[in-house]
């Protein structure tokens, strides 16, 4: 819902429970149930509408709007290879990883001061 994880939506409603207090929080929850509830109705409704007024045409409406969802989709690198070369994304090609070299003896490892 909304892009929110459990956590975001538990923290939410500690915080509406301590403003709101408990009992104005279940009157609070159903006005926003009831808000949701009319957007979702008046966003079919209108959908319906145009599907029916404008028929087959609201299809070819949707297609841009179709490739702009899967532009936001993935990497940068792959929605401007898929506009600009109307091509499939390429994969990325990574340069093989040297294998590691032990230490010698007596040797100290190498040490990253912003990883510490």
């Amino acid at each position: 819902m909304f892009g929110l994880s459990i956590d975001h939506i538990v923290i939410l409603l500690l915080a509406g429970l301590f403003i709101l207090g408990p009992e104005r929080l279940p009157e609070a929850a159903r006005w926003v149930a009831t808000g949701l509830k009319r957007a979702r109705e008046f966003a079919a409704g209108t959908k319906a509408q145009l599907e029916t007024e404008l028929g087959p045409e609201y299809h070819e409406l949707r297609k841009p709007l179709q490739e702009l969802q899967s532009l936001r989709i993935g990497s940068p690198r792959a929605a401007v290879t898929r506009y600009l070369l109307d091509d499939a994304p390429a994969s990325p090609v990574s340069a093989p990883v040297p294998a590691p070299v032990p230490l010698r003896a007596n040797e100290r490892p190498p040490v990253d001061p912003d990883a510490t």
